[in-house]
């Protein structure tokens, strides 16, 4: 089978698609799908890169969510057969702690994710778990399928589990034109929330506005958080959804409301930021970290999927050959929504 392998740190280059041997199902709960297509990541990009002070074994199959077709399962399964459509989990837990059997797979002390810790799906044929597969929504491509499960878990985290949005909230999505962007403007729209989006082009400034946002923003060119509060009237945002970190951590701060809560699951431009304390103990502000999100919580989304209430935005799709290109593409921030690799197409 063919699959894309880092050997070694670096740039678009240092991906590489080789020939390996097809991956058997010798173990009793696990399945092997026939991989029709997987996303592409920001995830990755760090994969690729190297993550300071994170071990990532390599060689890595790197890609962390896709869809396919069960080809053949471990006699463990029972409930899976050959010829399923089926959807990848990105998560990677024991399932026996306390946590995962709370429901809390996130905590767990094993907990891991797909094309980061272990292999993932970037490959013609993969060997997972059968708690990393569940049925694909009938009505999406193998494409759109694959570009739900990380981007709308970690906005899902972040917007409704960790900061509680309510309808009439003001929520602050910054570059809509992300994957989890795009999954943000969404998921707050459902839950009644007014949403001021930012994007960097007058193009993605007006997707964000089809896909729902209430008010858009240009990143580089207006000074976020006067808009902000120009467009609550001095309230600011109850919710501020921040995965970006130290290039837009400050207007974040700046654009709460009293009371407000910013979530946080990523820092793509810079990890270390400043926080003056006094500004969040008087107005009494919370600071929300999250990471990804559980199988439950995956879900409750597939189920708004399903009912065609949130829907993935499949940006441009190239053949798995190309996943450098993609990779490049991405660093370029040309794309609204997600990038998809095609594979077995």
């Amino acid at each position: 089978m063919k699959a894309v392998r880092i050997h070694q740190h670096g740039g678009p280059e240092t991906l590489k698609v080789e020939d390996l041997p097809d991956p058997k199902c010798e173990e009793h709960d696990h399945v092997v799908v026939q991989m029709k297509a997987a996303s592409v990541n920001h995830l990755d990009l760090w994969v690729r890169q190297g993550i300071r002070d994170w071990k990532i074994p390599l060689p890595i199959i790197p890609g962390s969510d896709g869809a396919g077709i069960v080809t053949s399962t471990g006699p463990g399964v029972k409930d899976l057969r050959a010829g399923d459509k089926i959807l990848v989990v990105p998560n990677v837990s024991c399932g026996t702690c306390s946590f995962c059997q709370d429901g809390w797979d996130t905590f767990c002390p094993q907990y891991g994710i797909l094309g980061e810790n272990l292999d993932g799906c970037d490959a013609e044929l993969v060997c997972f778990s059968r708690r990393n597969i569940i049925p694909m929504p009938k009505h999406l491509s193998f494409e759109e399928a694959a570009s739900i499960p990380l981007v709308f878990m970690s906005a899902w985290s972040m917007l409704v589990t960790k900061a509680k949005v309510k309808p009439e909230d003001f929520v602050l999505v910054w570059a809509a034109g992300s994957g989890v962007g795009s999954a943000a403007i969404q998921i707050a729209k459902l839950f009644g929330a007014n949403v001021i989006a930012t994007a960097g082009t007058e193009e993605k400034m007006q997707l964000a506005k089809a896909l729902g946002a209430d008010y858009v923003l240009n990143h580089y060119k207006d000074k976020i958080s006067e808009k902000v509060l120009e467009i609550t009237e001095n309230h600011g945002a109850d919710v501020v959804m921040e995965h970006i970190g130290d290039a837009t951590w400050k207007e974040s701060l700046k654009s709460m409301a009293k009371g407000g809560r910013l979530a946080t699951c990523g820092s793509t431009s810079g990890h270390k930021v400043e926080i003056n304390l006094r500004h969040l103990f008087m107005k009494q502000q919370t600071i929300l970290g999250s990471t990804m999100a559980t199988r439950g919580e995956l879900f409750e989304i597939i189920h708004f999927v399903r009912q065609k209430k949130l829907k993935p935005v499949v940006d441009r799709i190239f053949p798995l050959s190309e996943v450098a290109n993609a990779h490049k593409y991405m660093e370029e921030k040309k794309h609204f929504g997600k990038i998809v690799l095609a594979i077995n197409s």
